[in-house]
């Protein structure tokens, strides 16, 4: 209906197709499942460092299939889809049949891969992880339900010996307030525990309190790690993460964003283009020819439909990675709202570790 920002409009916008947008027929839902958190590929994707410098792809997708399948919060085989290594092998992304499989896959932070030497994986969520709003459960006081969806407040409690009896557990938890739901994972076929569980308070207050007072534990031979298991590293904790979440964006300005070396380039080439291998060299000349005035550019990507399908994932984009933070911002600032082909520009920082490893 509307066009992108630059582009002409093809045809006059029919007003009644916007009435009728806008007068949704009663009984049924303007939710739109596609703008929900758990929706979004970054909810079921993770980073993981320290993997060993001979890891393949495969050989990390099998690592966490083997400790992920026969698990009893793991509702499908073989949950790992995909694992792009970069090429300095110092980190790998993963890709999971659902965000529940991530959250899961996240306890394992601090597991040692096969030739990894001592130090352990560092398995952590996209910057730009976006916290779920939680399913409503029915709650029955007395009643400790037994599954425990993403949420703001979902907690992970790992590094519990595997000695220690569900009960003890659970009882632990309570002295920082009423559960609502709680599990416990275990091999499903031997039902012999795994180290990590998961929960959630019937009272949000009690959730900060027990991930400051169990983190760090001692629990027979081990420390207990407590986290929250829904939210990025970079994200704010809080007790309602709709009005935090706000006000962090409300004081935000253009200087707090996170810059970086590389740059995202939208509403500048289209499918057509892109598919005519003429038009495709000259794009590349172009923008590297343009990019270069700001800086050394180190790499240039301009992803191309594959595969006999026009949507894959990042076609219509280019990508360009500067030698410095500097050389990026300064481009940034001189090409954002160019006019390229008749379309004006729109640019935007974007990760380096997701340009690695081609991650669109």
């Amino acid at each position: 209906m509307f066009p992108l920002p630059g582009a002409p409009r093809q045809q006059p916008m029919d007003p009644s197709r916007l009435q009728a947008f806008m007068n949704q027929p009663a009984g049924e839902s303007t939710e739109s499942t596609a703008l929900k958190p758990s929706n979004s590929r970054q909810s079921k994707r993770l980073f993981v460092y320290n993997i060993p410098q001979n890891s393949t792809g495969d050989s990390v997708v099998s690592f966490f299939n083997l400790q992920l399948n026969g698990l009893n919060v793991i509702h499908s085989v073989d949950p790992c889809i995909s694992a792009q290594v970069a090429d300095d092998k110092s980190f790998a992304l993963l890709e999971f049949k659902s965000p529940n499989d991530a959250t899961v896959a996240l306890a394992f932070d601090g597991l040692t891969m096969a030739d990894g030497g001592d130090k352990g994986l560092e398995v952590r969520r996209p910057k730009d992880y976006i916290v779920p709003g939680g399913a409503e459960q029915e709650y029955q006081e007395g009643v400790l339900l037994n599954e425990v969806p993403d949420s703001p407040n979902k907690i992970c409690v790992s590094n519990i010996p595997p000695f220690i009896p569900e009960e003890a557990v659970t009882m632990l938890l309570k002295s920082f307030g009423e559960l609502k739901s709680f599990i416990l994972v275990k091999d499903a076929a031997t039902e012999e525990s795994r180290g990590i569980a998961f929960c959630e308070y019937v009272e949000a207050t009690s959730t900060p309190i027990a991930v400051e007072g169990l983190n760090g534990m001692e629990l027979g031979d081990r420390h207990l790690k407590v986290s929250y298991a829904s939210i990025g590293t970079t994200q704010a904790v809080g007790l309602d993460m709709g009005v935090n979440a706000m006000s962090m964006f409300a004081k935000t300005t253009s200087q707090d964003m996170e810059t970086g070396r590389v740059l995202q380039l939208l509403n500048m080439v289209t499918v057509d283009e892109l598919l005519d291998n003429d038009d495709y060299e000259e794009i590349l000349e172009d923008v590297g020819e343009e990019c270069s005035k700001y800086g050394k550019v180190l790499s240039l990507k301009v992803p191309r439909p594959s595969g006999g399908s026009r949507q894959t994932a990042g076609v219509g984009k280019i990508y360009v990675k500067f030698d410095t933070e500097q050389s990026a911002t300064s481009a940034l600032k001189a090409l954002a709202g160019r006019k390229f082909s008749d379309r004006t520009v729109v640019v935007s920082y974007f990760g380096e570790e997701n340009f690695d490893v081609d991650a669109w």
